[in-house]
């Protein structure tokens, strides 16, 4: 019998659980390292487990067999099918398991389980909604280098192609381009060198300096526009006639939320909560028939 609801929030940094009785209140919650399916299956459940059983200490609760809890789990990486059913397949023992994308779990913790839409930019990027029937639609997501329109990884991205135009002498050389050759490499060597290693992550790391050299470099501020006009196309692509309420979440996001256009702005809410509860509120669901 399934006693002990888990929530699981897993991604390419970190992993969140929150404990509960069914039927009961939150009673702990534990972190772990990287469980994005990318780094490997049996990486990912191994720092689900140890945040499953962090979240019972935090609660002061002996770890129980795991054929007693019921997890849901929001995981970066659950939208390539072979890796998800990989991770299906390899339960080390839960009672129950349901494995959802992190973008959903997030859109489920937004509203708390009712309809919406959510725009979400940090490394990556998507858009998720939930409609009042029940039905789900995404927008965007398709992984970097293509998608992730509006995200750290796109600006820095779009960053280095001007740090390398400018290198080219194609275009003048301004501060952010400045910046790039002096984080990534200032000759079309080293900077090559950089490209050829450079992943999503390591993109993303640059998009701060966009933000920061805005002021003083409009190719910066280019970028921005670009990014905020991304964002304003997902959100309308989630939900064309505006009727419902909509979270822009990730730290790219809430950066550039102010800046989109009112009538996105109009149905700005915060969210409610986060990814990891989106992933209790699924398991209750799914166990116990809760909304």
């Amino acid at each position: 019998m399934v006693e002990f609801l888990v929530g699981v929030d897993g991604g390419g940094t970190a992993t969140r659980a929150l404990l509960a009785r069914r039927g009961g209140p939150v009673l702990g919650q534990g972190h772990a390292g990287p469980s994005a399916l990318g780094q490997g299956i049996a990486a990912a459940w191994a720092q689900v487990q140890l945040a499953v059983t962090n979240a019972f200490a935090s609660a002061g609760i002996d770890v129980p067999p795991w054929e007693r809890c019921a997890v849901g789990a929001g995981l970066s990486g659950v939208s390539n099918r072979p890796w998800r059913d990989e991770f299906v397949a390899r339960n080390p023992g839960f009672g129950r398991l349901i494995a959802e994308t992190d973008s959903y779990t997030m859109l489920l913790g937004a509203h708390g389980g009712k309809p919406g839409a959510i725009v979400a930019a940090g490394t990556g990027s998507i858009g998720e909604v939930l409609r009042p029937d029940g039905t789900r639609f995404s927008v965007g997501g398709w992984g970097f280098p293509v998608s992730d329109e509006g995200s750290g990884a796109w600006l820095g991205l779009r960053a280095v192609r001007l740090a390398q135009c400018a290198l080219d002498g194609r275009i003048n050389a301004g501060a952010l381009a400045r910046h790039v050759w002096q984080t990534c490499g200032d000759s079309r060597d080293s900077l090559q060198a950089w490209c050829d290693h450079a992943g999503q992550f390591a993109y993303a790391q640059l998009a701060p300096a966009v933000f920061s050299h805005e002021a003083a470099d409009p190719a910066a501020a280019q970028l921005l526009a670009g990014a905020v006009a991304s964002l304003d196309a997902i959100a309308l692509a989630l939900d064309p006639q505006g009727g419902l309420p909509l979270a822009v979440c990730g730290s790219i996001g809430r950066r550039l939320a102010g800046r989109m256009s009112p009538a996105v702005r109009s149905r700005m809410v915060d969210a409610a909560d986060g990814p990891a509860a989106g992933a209790l509120t699924l398991i209750r669901h799914a166990v116990d028939g809760q909304p």
